[in-house]
C-alpha cells in the first residue's frame, strides 16, 4: 500500500463511540496521533464519557453538550449467535444507537459527519461482491445493514469491512490473536476451508478511517484487501509467517461442525475500487497484511 499522507484539521472534534474495543483501541491512538482531538466513549472508565447510547435521551444530551464534528460509531453486537438468540439486542445495539446519533445529526448546527463501521458478512455472493449485492443470511447482517440504512439519512460514510491483528483491547481478542495462541501452545484446531474473505489489518483500517473522516465520502464502501483467500488458508500462510508449526490446524467445512450455532456466509469477498476511488488510494494485498500483522507477533513474543 502506498503512503498515506493524512492532513488534519487539529481543531476537529471527534466522537469516537466504543473507543476501548477491539477495533477502538488501535484506532484511538491512532486518532491521537495525527492531532484530533479525540474524545472517546465506551463503557470503561479511562474513556471521557460512558453512558448507554439506547437511551435516545442521554445520547442527545451528549451530543448536544460535546458537539462533535465527526462521530466513528464502533458500538456493535458482533456476537452472530448472540444476534439471531437475542435480536431485540442486536436491534438495540446495532440499529437503534444509530438511529439516536442519526436523529442527532439532523438537527445539529453546525455540520457533523457519522463513519460507520459495518460489516462485510451483508454478502454471501459468489466472487467479489459490490456494495449493491446485499445478501442477508443471519440476524447480524440484517441488523448491521438495517443500522446502514440509519446512517443514510445522514451525512455519512458507511465503511464494510473485516479486520484482524494484535488485540490491544483485554477483553477481546482478534482471529490472528486465537490463532497464535493455538499455534503457539500446539492446540488442536479447524480452520475453515469454504469461508472466503478479504480482511485488512487493524493498522491498515485505522489509516483508512483516518483518510476517511479527512475526506467525508458520502455513502456506502467496501474496504478490504486484495487477493482474499479463503480462512484456512489465511490460517497457513499466518502460520508459516510465524515459523510455528501448522501441524495441529485441520481444514474443515462449516457445515460439518457443531459449535456453530447460526448459518454465516461463504464468500465475504469484496470488490473495493469504489473506496480507492473515492478516496484515490491503493489498498493492500491480503499475503502483505498477513505478513505486517505476523511481524507484530514475532516482535512482542
Amino acid at each position: 500500500m502506498n503512503n498515506i499522507d493524512i492532513s488534519t484539521e487539529s481543531d476537529l472534534k471527534i466522537l469516537l463511540l466504543g473507543s476501548t474495543g477491539l477495533l477502538g483501541s488501535t484506532l484511538t491512538p491512532y486518532l491521537d496521533s495525527l492531532g484530533y482531538d479525540v474524545i472517546t466513549h465506551s463503557h470503561s472508565k479511562e474513556t471521557s464519557y460512558q453512558l448507554d447510547l439506547t437511551d435516545s435521551k442521554r445520547t442527545i444530551e451528549l451530543l448536544n453538550e460535546i458537539q462533535p464534528d465527526v462521530i466513528v460509531n464502533l458500538v456493535g453486537l458482533t456476537d452472530v449467535d448472540l444476534c439471531e438468540s437475542s435480536p431485540n439486542q442486536a436491534y438495540l445495539l446495532n440499529v437503534r444507537v444509530i438511529e439516536n446519533i442519526a436523529n442527532w445529526i439532523e438537527q445539529a448546527k453546525p455540520y457533523c459527519h457519522l463513519v460507520q463501521i459495518s460489516t462485510d458478512q451483508v454478502y454471501d455472493g459468489v466472487g467479489l461482491n459490490e456494495e449493491k449485492a446485499v445478501t442477508l443470511t443471519n440476524y447480524y447482517a440484517f441488523s448491521k445493514y438495517a443500522g446502514e440504512l440509519a446512517a443514510m439519512r445522514v451525512s455519512s460514510s458507511i465503511l464494510r469491512t473485516n479486520f484482524f491483528g494484535r488485540s490491544q483491547c483485554t477483553k477481546r481478542t482478534s482471529l490472528t490473536d486465537w490463532l497464535f495462541s493455538a499455534l503457539s501452545n500446539k492446540e488442536s484446531i479447524q480452520v475453515f476451508d469454504d469461508v472466503l474473505f478479504n480482511p485488512l489489518s487493524m493498522s491498515t483500517l485505522s489509516k483508512m478511517i483516518g483518510l476517511t473522516i479527512q475526506k467525508k465520502p458520502l455513502g456506502v464502501f467496501n474496504l478490504g484487501s486484495h487477493r482474499g483467500m479463503s480462512k484456512a488458508d489465511f490460517s497457513f500462510v499466518f502460520s508459516e509467517e510465524l515459523n510455528l508449526s501448522s501441524n495441529t490446524m485441520k481444514p474443515a467445512l462449516t457445515d460439518e461442525v457443531s459449535f456453530l450455532k447460526t448459518y454465516r456466509p461463504k464468500d465475504m469477498r469484496t470488490e473495493c475500487s469504489k473506496f480507492e476511488s473515492a478516496l484515490d488510494v491503493k489498498l493492500p494485498f491480503l499475503n502483505d497484511e498477513i505478513k505486517q500483522v505476523a511481524r507484530e507477533y514475532n516482535e512482542k513474543s
